[in-house]
Parts: structure tokens; sequence; C-alpha cells
């Protein structure tokens, strides 16, 4: 089973959240996620970092079974952004992609999409390819200090 990072174990223990773990690399997309854990791929809370043109990196939590919609974000945003590397999105949160949990990450700001709200239980990971936490839509947003908005195409 997958071994919990520390900074994002100590945000569980505080909320009483538990995470589901599983053999290494095998929730390190969203649909190999939905069908370890047995919800629809929508349900996974994808973490992608995005870097904007401004420099400054920024977290948004998605639904697994949709896109960003890069227009969409540009005008959130007022600018444009690109997905960060795998190397940036490891040096800025910590987790490298497929693992990358809006729990722990520090100076980034979070942003979570409205399609999730539609779930009543959403799986984001807990910092590893083989995790996934157990949560609601309004407690994840609470917890991550996430801010709404709709970027999915």
């Amino acid at each position: 089973m997958a071994l919990i990072p520390d900074k994002v174990q100590v945000v569980l223990d505080a909320y009483q959240l538990t995470a589901l773990t599983f053999e290494p690399g095998s929730t390190p997309t969203s649909e190999l996620a939905a069908e370890k854990i047995g919800c629809a791929v929508g349900q996974i809370a994808k973490s992608m970092l995005f870097k904007g043109k401004d420099g400054v990196f920024r977290l948004f939590l998605c639904p697994g079974d949709r896109r960003v919609d890069n227009k969409k974000i540009k005008n959130f945003l007022g600018f444009k952004a690109r997905m960060a590397s795998a190397d940036e999105t490891y040096e800025i949160t910590g987790f490298k992609p497929g693992g990358v949990c809006p729990f722990g990450v520090e100076a980034v700001d979070i942003f979570i999409d409205r399609g999730l709200q539609q779930y009543s239980i959403i799986y984001p990971a807990a910092g590893t390819d083989a995790s996934g936490v157990p949560i609601t839509f309004p407690r994840l947003k609470q917890i991550s200090n996430a801010c709404e908005c709709d970027v999915m195409a």
C-alpha cells in the first residue's frame, strides 16, 4: 500500500479524514483511480498546476472526466496560463503528477471547479499515485481554502 506523505497525513488527521490506499502506481490517472476506487471518473478530483503569464502558479481541482478549457482559464485569470511541467509540479507542490494533493500545498492559490459539485463524494489524491480521499465538495473547498471557478470544457 502507498505511504501517505507526512504533510498530507497531518491534514487528514486534523480533519478526521482517511485516505484510501492501493498498490504503488495504481491510480496515476483519473480513469485508473475511478476503476480502483469504484466510482465515476468525474468523481476523481484531479489536481492540476498551471503557471500564468504573470509567472504565478495556481492549482486547479477539476472533475476527472473533463478537460480544462484554456479560453476559460484565460478569461478567469485575465491572462493565458499553461500546465506546469512535471518538474515544476514537483518543485512547487512537493507531489509528482498523478498524485498531486490539495492538502499540504503552501503559497499556491487553489481553485475548485464547480463541476465537482454534482457528486456527493469526490476523491482527490492523497499525495501519491495510489490513493484517494473520500470527501464532499464543500469540505474539500473549505480544507483547501479553494475559490470556486468554472474552467472545464
